[in-house]
């Protein structure tokens, strides 16, 4: 692997060490050591990321998986702060591409805590039967009327921002 490829794959494990590890030992360092290290944009090479668990793994679902089984009960997230926090900004509908399969996947993805950037249960018509959305969301005490959270603010949490 040459020394650009290297540098952009420190790069992505950094990013996910800074998304899904709070506990990360050194972080403070990396992140310096990261803004110090140049990328180039002309790298061919597939990178692959890194899953909390230090697996390598270049699939994108598992990712977003990953950060939704973390969301704690009571609160509920965006499509778009999922694909934030997992560095492809504009990957809000991506996303919800992956979460359409969430209900298929081992272990469970409580993918009801995840709704558009309104707070509009917009993936109320992939569950059977379409309420059951906004019951498992007044189970944790969240309140919807209209699908649409009432108090979205005070409910929305952060992927990128609540584990630093």
């Amino acid at each position: 692997m040459d020394r650009v490829a290297a540098t952009d794959v420190f790069t992505a494990r950094i990013i996910m060490k800074k998304c899904l590890s709070p506990d990360a030992p050194n972080y403070s360092q990396k992140i310096k050591i990261m803004a110090s290290r140049k990328t180039s944009p002309k790298t061919k090479e597939k990178l692959s990321s890194v899953k909390p668990s230090g697996k390598t793994d270049s699939n994108f679902f598992e990712q977003v998986y990953e950060v939704v089984r973390q969301i704690p009960k009571g609160r509920v997230t965006s499509y778009g702060a999922i694909g934030k926090c997992l560095g492809a900004r504009s990957s809000a509908r991506m996303v919800g591409w992956a979460m359409n399969g969430a209900g298929r996947v081992k272990p469970a993805v409580p993918a009801h805590r995840v709704v558009n950037s309104n707070g509009m249960l917009t993936g109320k018509p992939h569950f059977n039967p379409p309420e059951k959305m906004q019951q498992l969301l007044a189970r944790e005490g969240i309140k919807v009327a209209n699908d649409k959270i009432v108090y979205f603010k005070k409910h929305f949490w952060d992927p990128s921002q609540e584990l630093f």
